[in-house]
Order: structure tokens, then C-alpha cells, then sequence
């Protein structure tokens, strides 16, 4: 990873850290979470529940919840990436510096994700306080926190990309929110297609892999599913501003 990557990635990350979003984004996150991992533990301790149940029934319940939370709010944190340097002018000072177009995508990119990290180590902290009086399964936890990172990088790269179309965050917001709920009703409209195509569909299906991350079921399939969805939009979004930085 180069240097420019790497100053870049931390000026993003402290700017968030500067803004009142990041915090209220980061609390809320925590407090949300906390409660879907609150309740289901209480129904656990009920009597008549078994030990080996413990991280099907709460741990997977709690990130299953997390990742909806991510989805709802990572267009809020992407949608100023390009969107605002482009409002404000100084897009035109960052095509003009000693910087790659691929080196700013990348350390913007790199910057919301490690504030994502950020996020999913805290919340890997409820389920960690649980090994001091019970056994879980960390093979099962182990796969729901890579699959929830993996999820976290792709709606990141998909954020980056509609950030870079438009000049008004809100629309970049919205854009985000419209693709996202497209890629999870998607597979919806598999049960009203032929065999092949709700097979395409279901393959297509943001929480179709995350699901089975989120079993203790660790595929290349799904690995390979969220990262070719991240470098495709990753060079998507590199190639629309290596357009704008020749044309304009």
C-alpha cells in the first residue's frame, strides 16, 4: 500500500472522527446492537434452554441484526466521499495534486472501511464478554465477523461509486439506497423465475452470503461474490473520475 493511500485513509478517518455523525452513528450502533444482543440472551437464560444453542441463538441473532444497521447506515457514511469535494470545488485541487485517481479511491475507501472495523471489533466485545461463563462456537463467530466485514467493504465500494456520479450527497445517498434493497429484494423475484435465473437472482442476493457466513459456513463462493462486487464498483468509481479528471 503506498503512502498517498495511507495519508489519505487517515485524513478521512479523522475527518469523520471530527464530525458529529460519526459519533452519533457509532453510539447508536452500539446501543442497537446491544439491545438484539440483550434480548436474545435473556430468552436463552430461560429455563429449558440448552447450552449448545448459545451462539445460534444469540450471537448469530445479534450479527444477523448488525448487518442490517450497516446497510442502513453506510450510504449516510459514504455519500460525501466525492459528493462534497465535488459541491465544495476542492475536487478540482485533488485532480490537480501528485495523486493517482486510483490512490484517492482506494484511501478514501480504506478510510470508511477501518471505521467500519472499528464498529465490528466493539460489537465482537458483547459475545466476547460470553466466554468468561460459556462456551460458544468461535468457528461460527470467527465466520460471522469476517463475513460481516466482507459485507461492510462491499456496501463501502458501492457507496464510493454513486458518491463520485453526482454532485449532492443526499442523491448519492439515495442512488446507494436504491441499488442496496434492489440486491437484497432481488431474490424475490426468484421464486417467480425459472430454475436458472432464481438461481442467477438468489446468487446475486446481498444476505444470501451472508447467511451462510453467518452459519459457520465459510464458501470461496461468498468470499469470491463480495469481493469481485468490491472491485467492480471499486474500478467503476476510478474509472468515472479518471473521465472527469481528463475532460474537465
Amino acid at each position: 500500500m503506498s503512502n498517498n493511500i495511507i495519508l489519505i485513509s487517515g485524513n478521512e478517518l479523522r475527518r469523520l472522527f471530527k464530525s458529529p455523525l460519526a459519533w452519533i452513528i457509532f453510539s447508536v450502533v452500539q446501543f442497537l446492537v446491544a439491545i438484539f444482543f440483550y434480548m436474545p440472551l435473556m430468552t436463552y437464560l430461560q429455563p429449558g434452554s440448552v447450552a449448545s444453542g448459545l451462539t445460534n441463538n444469540v450471537v448469530s441473532t445479534m450479527y444477523g441484526f448488525a448487518a442490517y444497521i450497516i446497510l442502513v447506515i453506510s450510504p449516510l457514511l459514504t455519500m460525501r466521499l466525492f459528493a462534497e469535494e465535488r459541491q465544495l470545488g476542492t475536487i478540482k485541487l485533488l485532480f490537480s495534486s501528485p495523486i493517482s485517481i486510483t490512490e484517492l479511491v482506494l484511501g478514501k475507501f480504506f478510510g470508511i472501511v477501518i471505521f467500519y472495523i472499528l464498529i465490528i471489533a466493539m460489537i465482537t466485545l458483547m459475545p466476547a464478554s460470553l466466554l468468561f461463563g460459556a462456551t460458544l462456537d468461535l468457528g461460527q463467530i470467527l465466520s460471522s465477523i469476517i463475513g460481516l466485514c466482507l459485507l461492510a467493504t462491499t456496501l463501502v465500494a458501492i457507496g464510493l461509486f454513486f458518491s463520485s456520479l453526482t454532485t449532492s450527497p443526499v442523491i448519492a445517498a439515495v442512488n446507494t439506497y436504491g441499488i442496496l434493497f434492489l440486491l437484497l429484494l432481488i431474490k424475490i423475484a426468484a421464486s417467480n423465475s425459472s430454475e436458472r435465473t432464481a438461481e442467477i437472482f438468489t446468487y446475486l442476493s446481498l444476505d444470501k452470503h451472508y447467511d451462510n457466513f453467518l452459519n459457520g459456513i465459510f464458501n470461496t463462493i461468498d468470499l469470491f461474490y463480495y469481493i469481485t462486487l468490491s472491485l467492480f464498483f471499486i474500478c467503476l468509481c476510478i474509472w468515472r473520475l479518471d473521465i472527469e479528471r481528463v475532460y474537465k
